[in-house]
């Protein structure tokens, strides 16, 4: 017993079970020697443990990488294959928002089999990152061809307008491709469709073509408004589009409206163009001569859509992408661009804030990127929207995220209708075993079709009961300039240094301006009399002042706080239990010692000594 090795012991089993087994072949003999021989030679259990790892086969090791590698993707392109399987493949529903006394629900959206059934995507491209990559690199989009009109603003810019008529897409020329030949007729009644694309797209991008074949074969008229510098056109200006850019689609709007002035207009904006169309129409409220539109995977609140597209390392590489592009559509108009901004910059541009810092901020003038995404963003106008609305969104979309979708504010309006799905992508919902059809191209057409022959379309409009006659904006974005401090602090310009500003305006502007500051100064003498007559009284206003001005301050703090909490109170509960278990066998260690501690000294003096 004392000198018992535990070694021997092992070799002594192993070889006795080498008598019972049946005869090895010569490899596995080669191999039960070897681990034999380091058995009796070794005395250290990770050489064991090396050894015994050493006979499984290279096989097994290669089957497990695979299949981690692709437990990693799964996760990581948000794969939902088996979700669909454990649903049966039956899809998702879709989940619409809408007013509770809404007509446009009533009227048009509850008649509506698209958006009233379930989606269910590409079996093979169940993923928003396979689907949305699917869409930039192939789309199967239909084959036809454009009659392009060309559009002068008057400021000297040029916009491309291509059109595609209800009667071209019945004429094929013989190779499975349509022709446009015009643009329509002044006595042509079919109703006109609006599009307006998405950040650096134009109108033969493969969601466009799908949405514009689909419309002209239901037998609608349909145009194709390009963005400036894009659709192969020049640019013409020191003007270019941004995510906030309305004044052209409100040319393009009223410039058709007045060539067929007969013709029901309807608009569909999609991606960025989404976000101009929502906020054109909360600009102009109930004077917009359309009958009704559909936005598509709005992004809603730019600044949000900011943080989002940094925070994970696959948005990131959209974020890249979508700065690729845009640096490529830069590079077409150097010659214009390289004299109105910072060049060398803009070349070494790696993200879409900072195309945003060295070109749109200066060409739209605007002072920080901040400033021009709170002052873009269309969730400041969605409670001004006084015509029928469609807004679709899905909730896996990879660049606009579901954070900033404004299911409130849709909720107050009862013109729109918010259609959300669990998936889809950004501007893919393809659908389909050939993935030749996209979902949100059907709910679209139907949407409209359905729109169109409802008693909303010669309905009178009227704002949502949550309009404002201003855009919901930060209280620091009204100050055109910053201030820097002597500590250092950057600072916003307020309302004393505007006041200044004010001043210095031609000469009709400034004697409007001192009889102003008459009438208020004589305003304020009053006061310091009356305060002077009566102080007993003046300090309780003076204080009921300061505590409406705190109240007026804190309220808009309160109701966010207020709705984070109400839409994050899951994410809370699980945050709270992730917490408690992660930090369990440390805290739970500390607690254990120190009960065991408190128990010891509370316990030892009741114990007789010896």
């Amino acid at each position: 017993k004392r000198h018992f090795n535990p070694q021997f012991l092992h070799a002594l089993i192993f070889r006795t079970s080498r008598l019972n087994s049946p005869p090895l072949s010569s490899e596995k003999s080669r191999r039960v020697s070897a681990m034999d021989g380091c058995t009796a030679a070794s005395d250290s259990p990770y050489e064991l443990l090396f050894q015994a790892l050493s006979l499984i086969p290279t096989a097994h090791y290669a089957a497990l990488l695979l299949a981690l590698w692709l437990v990693f993707l799964y996760d990581f392109l948000e794969i939902h294959l088996l979700r669909d399987l454990a649903t049966g493949f039956r899809g998702d529903p879709v989940k619409l928002t809408y007013n509770a006394s809404s007509e446009l629900y009533r009227a048009v959206a509850s008649k509506c089999q698209v958006l009233r059934g379930r989606y269910l995507p590409t079996l093979w491209l169940c993923s928003p990152h396979i689907q949305t990559a699917f869409l930039t690199f192939f789309g199967n989009p239909p084959r036809f061809t454009y009659k392009r009109v060309m559009f002068y603003t008057s400021d000297g810019g040029t916009i491309a307008l291509d059109w595609v008529l209800h009667s071209d897409v019945n004429e094929d020329d013989g190779g499975g491709a349509y022709t446009s030949h015009a643009v329509p007729q002044k006595d042509d009644k079919a109703p006109i469709v609006i599009v307006i694309p998405g950040l650096t797209s134009d109108s033969v991008a493969p969601y466009i073509k799908h949405l514009v074949f689909k419309l002209a074969k239901q037998g609608w008229n349909v145009v194709v408004s390009n963005h400036r510098g894009l659709g192969g056109v020049e640019i013409t200006s020191d003007r270019f589009y941004n995510a906030g850019w309305t004044e052209d689609s409100r040319r393009i709007i009223d410039h058709i409206h007045q060539e067929y002035p007969d013709t029901p207009l309807y608009v569909v904006g999609t991606s960025i163009g989404a976000n101009i169309l929502v906020k054109y129409l909360g600009e102009e409220t109930v004077n917009v001569p359309i009958v009704g539109a559909v936005a598509v995977c709005n992004p809603w609140d730019l600044a949000i859509g900011d943080r989002f597209i940094t925070r994970r390392f696959v948005q990131k590489l959209y974020d890249k992408a979508l700065a690729f592009g845009l640096v490529g559509y830069a590079k077409l108009h150097q010659t214009i661009l390289s004299r109105l901004i910072d060049w060398d910059g803009l070349k070494k541009s790696r993200s879409v804030r900072d195309f945003d810092y060295y070109a749109t901020c200066i060409l739209a003038k605007f002072e920080t990127v901040d400033t021009y995404y709170r002052r873009s963003s269309s969730v400041n106008f969605v409670g001004n929207v006084a015509v029928p609305l469609l807004c679709i969104n899905a909730l896996d979309d990879p660049v606009c995220t579901r954070e900033s979708i404004p299911w409130d504010e849709c909720r107050m309006n009862p013109n729109i209708v918010l259609a959300a799905t669990q998936h889809g992508g950004h501007l893919a919902y393809f659908e389909g075993i050939s993935a030749s059809t996209m979902w949100w191209v059907r709910a679209v057409s139907e949407f409209l079709e359905v729109l169109h022959s409802s008693p909303l379309k010669n309905r009178p409009r009227k704002v949502g009961p949550c309009s404002t006659t201003t855009p919901l904006e930060s209280k620091i974005d009204q100050g055109p300039y910053v201030n820097l401090m002597e500590d250092g602090t950057v600072t916003a310009v307020g309302d004393i240094q505007r006041d200044k500003i004010a001043a210095a305006q031609p000469d009709h502007t400034a004697e409007e301006n001192r009889e102003t500051i008459t009438e208020d100064e004589e305003e304020t003498s009053k006061d310091a009399a009356t305060s002077k007559e009566d102080p007993a009284e003046s300090k309780p206003e003076a204080a009921a002042s300061d505590q409406k001005k705190l109240n007026d301050l804190i309220a808009p703090m309160k109701r966010h706080i207020t709705q984070l909490t109400r839409h994050s109170r899951t994410s809370i509960w699980l945050l709270a239990y992730i917490a408690i278990v992660t930090t369990w066998p440390v805290l739970g260690s500390g607690l254990f010692f120190y009960l065991k501690k408190k128990l010891r000294s509370f316990l030892l003096p009741a114990l007789p000594s010896r």
